[in-house]
């Protein structure tokens, strides 16, 4: 360690270093919470441009069915209700659409302002000296807190998108196998259901909402393992049996080391999944 880098450590009280620390933790904690907030508008600015796009195409095949039905015989109320219904479904998405456009706009600059105050606030830490390592250290329960509450809302996500697929298919085959003859009201309602199931279907198999939530969780568990055993000094941080435990700093240097590492292959992971589903996209078109 360098002269003046102890100098200033040395000038640094206690009450101003745990205060010091205390910003550095809020900042950190606000970047991610604006982070994570982006990262879902952006997810379901996806999901309401496809709906969008599904609703579009259900206007105009509904559309041509009423400008038959107005050629061939009298049109009934279920053509129309259901034109009417799918254009309100489409103006809605839209709508909704334009609106997250905003937000994702506004966070993405509260996004930059967070970043700006986090590196100003780590900035003002003695990072050459073990307090730093150790806020560091407790960061990462805030890391671990994200990205569970990411993998929930995953998982809450896919399960909701399996239960329309489940539910839908099943009512799908019911209404058809009820719908002896000719009503209209059965194969109109069919045929909706039938569309929301492959909405449902292609938005669980582009997204990977499960797999993005198994990711997350298993890098938060990984983390939290790390993190016990280098406070407890397990495994690999009690150092060998024939030598004394390893001292703070180590473990503390060990741990950063393993959680960027975590860090990394969570990030590389995602990206896979990113490519994945671009090239399924592709290969489809």
């Amino acid at each position: 360690m360098s002269q003046g880098s102890t100098e200033s450590t040395a000038f640094i009280s206690e009450a101003d270093e745990a205060q010091r620390q205390l910003d550095y933790r809020d900042s950190v904690k606000i970047f991610d919470e604006i982070e994570d907030d982006l990262r879902t508008s952006r997810t379901f600015q996806r999901i309401y441009a496809l709906s969008l796009m599904g609703g579009v195409t259900l206007t105009f095949l509904l559309g041509y069915t009423v400008i038959v039905g107005l050629w061939e015989s009298q049109p009934v109320f279920t053509r129309w209700a259901g034109l009417i219904i799918v254009n309100c479904l489409w103006i809605a998405m839209g709508w909704a659409l334009w609106k997250n456009r905003k937000k994702i706009v506004s966070r993405t600059g509260a996004l930059r302002n967070a970043l700006q105050d986090r590196q100003t606030a780590a900035a003002k830490l003695p990072l050459d000296s073990p307090s730093g390592l150790r806020i560091y250290r407790e960061a990462s329960l805030d890391l671990i807190d994200q990205y569970r509450k990411s993998a929930n809302k995953n998982r809450r996500i896919h399960n909701f998108f399996q239960g329309i697929i489940i539910t839908g298919s099943i009512v799908t085959s019911t209404l058809a196998a009820m719908n002896e003859g000719s009503s209209q009201v059965l194969r109109l309602s069919a045929s909706a259901l039938s569309a929301l199931v492959g909405i449902s279907a292609g938005v669980t198999g582009y997204f990977k909402f499960r797999e993005r939530g198994y990711n997350l969780q298993s890098t938060a568990d990984d983390i939290e393992k790390h993190y016990n055993a280098s406070q407890f000094m397990l495994d690999e941080y009690a150092g060998r049996d024939d030598e004394a435990p390893l001292p703070e700093a180590d473990r503390l240097r060990m741990f950063a080391r393993y959680v960027e590492r975590l860090k990394e292959e969570q990030r590389k992971r995602e990206l896979q999944l990113e490519t994945s589903s671009s090239g399924n996209e592709e290969r489809t078109g």
